[in-house]
């Protein structure tokens, strides 16, 4: 998965009494449904669309049976009424309820802004995709054969430093992490693969696109985003934050630790994740954003063309292909997220102009999301069925 998805939190050791009390917790409230018409093409649509009543009763029926205590979901289709309903608990000990309304933590839809905007700076003249990142930035293992393209497509053959920091976080949830830190945790280990050779998630490659967006406009990742992408678009609920910060209202999010222990993390400090995984957002945000990111608004025909240069990315799922910080999973086409205690679905899927975004505040078993993820799709789009994820392996170690 994302910030997400490393061999360590796909195999998740559950602590048994924590696992059953998210369990009950998520039977014991179901949020209303809210549906509005905002597109004038849906004024002479139906009251209700045609798959509403069967969603509703699947997703409630399933997420009492997973470690997720707590969803909100939303589908826009056009010609269809939006539909929009929160599940289970914000948090199981005080069962209050999930509403649309809440800000989550987004994780790895994070690599989508930022990809966004090397995409808009390579628009301006500025660099090009083929252009090596020594040219930016020093001493990167094989920087000068690495290029821009091959970064934000995973195919750097660069090592990462997320399971090391994974590690630290649990011991140190208030550590405030700087780029420099993480990359030199990455560069301590032998490079995967010679560059453009082979597909590998990680993300010291998003690091390191950051950097090149500092470096080439002279201001941090998080203004120019907010400059170039947030406010052009109207994004109003996105923020990316600096450390810890996290703004109300917001729910509780649980993680299994490396020792096996069920956490909330909502209050720790996600700088750890910095352009591959801080950002954080809305429902309603994302459904914009999603339409924009799958339809290039804020691009060239050029760069949409680019970024849609999909290859094989056979560890994120079965027929799962990777552009450049879009993915296509078998049609929908977005960037999902996870940043240990938040799993993020945000899709779009041109076929049948439908947006879908998934918020889920739990990735203890990253297993129950993709799960939901398929019994949302069998429902709304039985020819676009959510991919199965790639078998699991235990390659984890302490940080050095």
């Amino acid at each position: 998965m994302r910030v997400d998805r490393t061999p360590l939190q796909r195999s998740v050791r559950t602590r048994l009494n924590r696992r059953q009390a998210l369990k009950l917790a998520a039977a014991g409230a179901v949020g209303s449904l809210a549906t509005r018409t905002r597109r004038a093409t849906a004024a002479m649509a139906p009251p209700t669309a045609p798959w509403e009543a069967e969603l509703t009763a699947t997703i409630s029926a399933l997420l009492p049976q997973t470690t997720i205590p707590g969803a909100i979901i939303g589908v826009w289709q056009d010609g269809q009424p939006d539909y929009v309903q929160a599940f289970g608990v914000q948090d199981p000990d005080t069962g209050e309820p999930m509403t649309p309304d809440l800000y989550m933590r987004i994780g790895s839809n994070t690599k989508s802004f930022t990809t966004t905007a090397i995409l808009q700076l390579v628009d301006e003249g500025r660099f090009g995709l083929d252009d090596p990142i020594q040219k930016f930035v020093s001493d990167v293992p094989n920087g000068d054969q690495i290029t821009i393209r091959q970064l934000g497509m995973m195919r750097s053959g660069l090592p990462d430093y997320t399971e090391k920091v994974i590690w630290r976080w649990a011991d140190q949830p208030q550590r405030q992490w700087t780029a420099e830190e993480l990359l030199a945790i990455a560069f301590r280990q032998p490079p995967r693969f010679a560059p453009g050779t082979a597909f590998d998630y990680n993300n010291a490659n998003t690091l390191l696109l950051g950097e090149v967006v500092g470096q080439v406009t002279g201001q941090p990742l998080r203004d120019y985003i907010d400059g170039h992408i947030l406010k052009t678009e109207g994004l109003t609920h996105t923020s990316f934050p600096v450390g810890a910060e996290y703004p109300m209202p917001h729910p509780s999010g649980y993680w299994s630790t490396p020792a096996g222990d069920i956490v909330d993390t909502s209050e720790w400090n996600t700088s750890w994740g910095g352009a591959a995984g801080q950002m954080i957002s809305t429902l309603e945000d994302l459904r914009i954003w999603t339409h924009a990111l799958a339809t290039g608004t804020l691009l060239t025909p050029a760069s949409q063309r680019d970024r849609e240069q999909f290859l094989p990315a056979p560890d994120e799922g079965v027929g799962v292909v990777y552009g450049f910080g879009m993915t296509d999973n078998n049609g929908w086409r977005g960037h999902d997220g996870n940043v240990l205690g938040y799993v993020t679905y945000p899709f779009y899927l041109p076929d049948q102009q439908m947006t879908l975004v998934a918020l889920l505040n739990s990735s203890v078993d990253i297993f129950d999301s993709v799960a939901l993820m398929q019994t949302i799709t069998r429902v709304i789009s039985p020819d676009n069925v959510w991919p199965n994820p790639p078998p699991v392996a235990v390659t984890a170690t302490p940080a050095a």
